[in-house]
């Protein structure tokens, strides 16, 4: 590996984030007539008529903008769209009754879900947290530390530790099976581990610091597999494991359940989740100051777990999910997967010096490249077979948004350009 194959790597994922990406967001998802964003692209990029605005799509859509803002890119243009975001989120989507923010609005802005979900004020935290670092708004940071609190007053579980994440309007906690209130799951600790990173960063404030200390020991020492250093997605209240189960509210689940178990339901682990648990944990680290090495094996574990099973090598990418053991129960070809190894994989490369993952990271990268992004449009196929055909079309919805593309590219560049200076 030599400074200019960086040097090309990085140039062609810069050209794709200035010249596509971030062009297709742009000029399409400010909703003038009701303020927030419009969030649903067919694709061909046009708006598909879905009358929702989920707090998922705007969250993570303010985070996107005022994160690329903040790593330089829009000369400012940026910066307001995020601005116009964050006054849909806290005029029409908090309840200022309970506190918190709903779940669904229409585009109009009228409630259709007042349901309190903490995987969404996850994303609440985060986006503001980022929005205030970015352009020194300080709304951000006054509704991030409302949520916050109100997270460590109604959802915190003071037995067992963690968070409950499913609950009423009122933050009543929801009842159990597909109702999600006593199961809790990596997915919403992984994304609070996230959240407490930023708002710590914007804070400074030791309550912020060891809340996200918290996470991080629960994370590494009751979410991840004990063996194998991988996600296990759900558990019981007390953090026994639990079948994987489809949730009322539904996020992150897999598309061909009939039943409402997921196959394989209590031996099963997303690679892609893996690599993202991976460079978040390095990046909260590296807010705390905090050495690497401290975690050295809980980094290590899933980062080689996914390296070892979840890279097609014939392909190109990384498949969907497999065993802690090893078998790959699904290989097709998601996006948001793909752009969480990027990142993954070059954090790896930095921090071990394994060859391997750089040649890993390649494989993904040209796959990304060559198949996912679908260049006449700008933004990435949300499902691909594993020869990287579109099995789905549309460029974004609720669940299928900018959040993983930009930030895969802002975050890739970050590290290809840490690798040009040390070579």
């Amino acid at each position: 590996m030599t400074n200019e194959i960086l040097e090309q790597h990085r140039q062609e994922l810069h050209t794709h984030l200035t010249q596509e990406l971030l062009p297709f967001w742009m000029t399409r998802t400010a909703d003038q007539a009701h303020g927030g964003y419009i969030t649903h692209f067919d694709q061909f990029g046009e708006d598909s008529g879905e009358d929702e605005k989920s707090l998922i799509a705007q969250t993570r859509s303010i985070y996107t903008y005022a994160s690329a803002h903040r790593a330089g890119y829009g000369d400012g243009a940026l910066a307001d769209l995020a601005r116009h975001g964050v006054d849909y989120l806290i005029d029409r989507m908090w309840d200022n009754e309970h506190g918190g923010f709903y779940w669904m609005t229409n585009r109009k802005g009228e409630v259709l879900d007042d349901q309190k979900i903490v995987y969404g004020q996850s994303f609440a935290i985060y986006c503001l947290s980022e929005y205030t670092l970015a352009t020194g708004d300080p709304r951000g940071l006054e509704y991030a530390q409302k949520v916050f609190d109100l997270l460590q007053k109604y959802t915190s579980d003071t037995c067992y530790g963690g968070y409950f994440e499913m609950f009423h309007r009122d933050w009543t906690l929801k009842g159990p099976g597909s109702a999600g209130g006593d199961r809790k799951t990596l997915d919403a600790h992984m994304h609070l581990m996230e959240a407490f990173t930023t708002l710590y960063e914007c804070s400074g404030q030791s309550i912020h610091r060891r809340k996200l200390q918290e996470v991080i020991d629960l994370l590494v020492g009751k979410i991840m597999h004990p063996t194998y250093g991988t996600g296990v997605p759900q558990f019981w209240a007390d953090w026994r494991v639990a079948p994987q189960i489809k949730f009322d509210v539904i996020w992150g689940w897999d598309r061909f359940t009939e039943d409402g178990v997921k196959r394989e339901a209590e031996d099963n682990t997303s690679y892609g989740h893996n690599a993202e648990f991976a460079w978040l944990l390095l990046h909260a680290l590296d807010i705390l100051e905090t050495p690497p090495e401290t975690y050295r094996s809980h980094l290590q574990k899933p980062l080689s777990h996914a390296l070892t099973y979840g890279i097609d090598w014939a392909y190109g990418g990384v498949y969907v999910e497999g065993s802690h053991g090893g078998v790959v129960y699904d290989r097709e070809k998601e996006f948001w997967q793909q752009a969480e190894m990027l990142i993954g994989l070059l954090d790896a490369y930095l921090l071990f010096g394994d060859d391997t993952y750089w040649k890993a990271y390649e494989a993904v990268h040209r796959f990304v490249m060559d198949r996912m992004v679908n260049h006449p449009v700008g933004e990435w196929w949300p499902l691909m077979t594993r020869q990287g055909v579109p099995i789905w079309t549309h460029m974004s919805h609720s669940w299928k948004i900018n959040y993983h593309t930009v930030r895969s590219m802002v975050q890739s560049i970050k590290r290809l350009d840490k690798l040009m200076a040390r070579e």
